[in-house]
């Protein structure tokens, strides 16, 4: 079923089982006009808008005659806020932004309760930079660590072998 507001004409879809014989109260999502809307068979004994229209009716093969109304203005004073929507109270609590009442203290404690994030490519320097760390202090206490596990010695040639062909491939990647 489609249904036109009696406001501004705007058209919408809406199932045929939705509207009862009885009537349902609808109201248009463009305008807001609310109305009572009943089955296309049926004739409207109450309309919201008492103005008169005018109405074109054209009837096709086979097919229900399609009535359009035209646009009538709609004139209703605009609500004036009772809140501004700059001032203090409205932006604390919309959008949860304090202002003018924050003290020197408070922003200071604050602050402190802030959460420190390095940040995505901070992290990735540090994780790099530990990583070379260790591999380097590995390196140089290779022997010691070689002298106390013994059998540490073919994982330790194994990582430092892996490491080599790690640096050979960025070199021949960065040569080409």
């Amino acid at each position: 079923m489609i249904l036109t507001c009696n406001s501004c004409g705007k058209k919408f879809v809406v199932p045929d089982s939705a509207i009862t014989a009885s009537g349902r109260m609808v109201q248009c999502g463009s305008c807001g006009n609310k109305w009572k809307q009943f089955p296309l068979g049926e004739v409207e004994k109450t309309q919201s808008i008492a103005r008169p229209k005018k109405m074109v009716s054209r009837s096709q093969q086979g097919q229900q005659k399609i009535q359009k109304t035209k646009k009538v203005k709609k004139t209703t004073p605009k609500k004036t806020r009772e809140i501004s929507l700059y001032s203090p109270e409205y932006l604390a609590k919309k959008h949860g932004i304090k202002i003018g009442d924050t003290k020197p203290e408070k922003i200071s404690n604050q602050n402190k309760k802030d959460k420190v994030s390095f940040g995505f490519y901070n992290t990735l320097i540090l994780f790099i930079f530990l990583i070379i760390s260790i591999s380097r202090i590995l390196y140089f206490a290779q022997d010691f660590i070689v002298t106390i596990f013994p059998i540490s010695e073919f994982y330790l040639n194994y990582f430092f072998e892996s490491i080599r062909n790690i640096f050979e491939i960025w070199k021949n990647l960065i040569s080409y």
